[in-house]
């Protein structure tokens, strides 16, 4: 009787609360395409405004182009073969990665600092420098181009003052030199190393900073040994978004540089539209891509495997 009175209660049980073995829900099925579908649009833009283009000017690049006949849909590497065996063509790109990798040795000369100092800076001294810092990202790059040209000429304000201070006797020339695209192009791409240093030092905790200082550490020992290494990754992204804005510059290198200042952009320029040689102008804007892909991904490599604590 008790054995027939537990299992009648247990019945009772599951009557009264069904869900006790009631089956798990069924979780939504989830289509393997799905993320696929969803990056679509966002590829398909992608495609249509990068690829396409690129694809278009490398083909370009196979062409031939005569005086005569103009552009001729051939096939062939002969422009590629040109710029190669070309001297003429080796000093300007030669240039061109010279002027980029200075520019970005000073902008991380000065920017890791300036982004350092900010950090460390308290409200509103911070909002106030750093908007001075990023102040050249807001005036168009020909005012601010055309701004430099003025200080720079031979009565502009720089050689007037140094003249007038009795540091010099006759102007220095800063247009239409390396000199004075330098300090042109550093003043407005030290904006990139600074922000990009600014988000790894997020990162870093400052009691690290004190707890080596109590710890017997030098200020040089602390930047070194603690500061450094964790800005490093910070400083690697800085320099290749410096030195590939560097090495496709055209704006700065065409006023202060003028014509007699070749770089990679304005030569292509100059071959569509002076010359109107644009499978030439094309294969020199795929050779400069490709140069900057290959040094921009060698030195992340180097620079990587020599602090691979930090990046991991």
């Amino acid at each position: 009787m008790s054995m027939a009175a537990s299992t009648e209660s247990q019945v009772q049980a599951t009557a009264a609360n069904p869900s006790t073995h009631a089956p798990p829900p069924r979780r939504p099925r989830r289509w393997p395409w799905t993320p696929y579908l969803l990056s679509a649009p966002g590829l398909a833009l992608f495609a249509v405004l990068l690829l396409v283009p690129l694809v278009m000017t490398f083909l370009l690049s196979l062409n031939s182009f005569s005086f005569y006949g103009g552009i001729e849909n051939v096939w062939q590497l002969g422009n590629y073969a040109d710029i190669i065996a070309d001297d003429y063509f080796h000093e300007v790109f030669l240039r061109t990665f010279r002027i980029a990798a200075v520019v970005t040795i000073l902008c991380a000369v000065f920017g890791a600092p300036e982004a350092y100092i900010l950090r460390r800076m308290k409200s509103p001294w911070r909002g106030l420098c750093l908007l001075i810092v990023l102040g050249p990202l807001l005036i168009s790059v020909v005012s601010r181009t055309l701004g430099w040209a003025l200080l720079f000429g031979s009565t502009g304000l720089v050689n007037q003052g140094l003249m007038a201070l009795g540091l010099i006797a006759t102007p220095i020339e800063f247009m239409y030199t390396e000199t004075g695209v330098i300090i042109a192009l550093t003043h407005v791409l030290v904006p990139f190393m600074v922000l990009s240093v600014w988000a790894s030092l997020q990162r870093l905790d400052p009691q690290v900073e004190n707890a080596a200082l109590s710890l017997g550490a030098g200020p040089l020992t602390v930047m070194r040994r603690v500061v450094l290494p964790q800005i490093v990754p910070g400083i690697l992204s800085g320099s290749i978004i410096v030195f590939a804005l560097a090495a496709s510059a055209f704006a700065t290198p065409a006023i202060i540089g003028g014509r007699r200042l070749k770089v990679a952009a304005t030569l292509a320029y100059d071959e569509f539209l002076n010359t109107l040689n644009w499978p030439l102008g094309a294969t020199v804007a795929v050779l400069l891509l490709i140069a900057n892909i290959v040094i921009i991904v060698g030195c992340n490599r180097l620079v990587e495997r020599r602090y691979k604590q930090v990046f991991e």
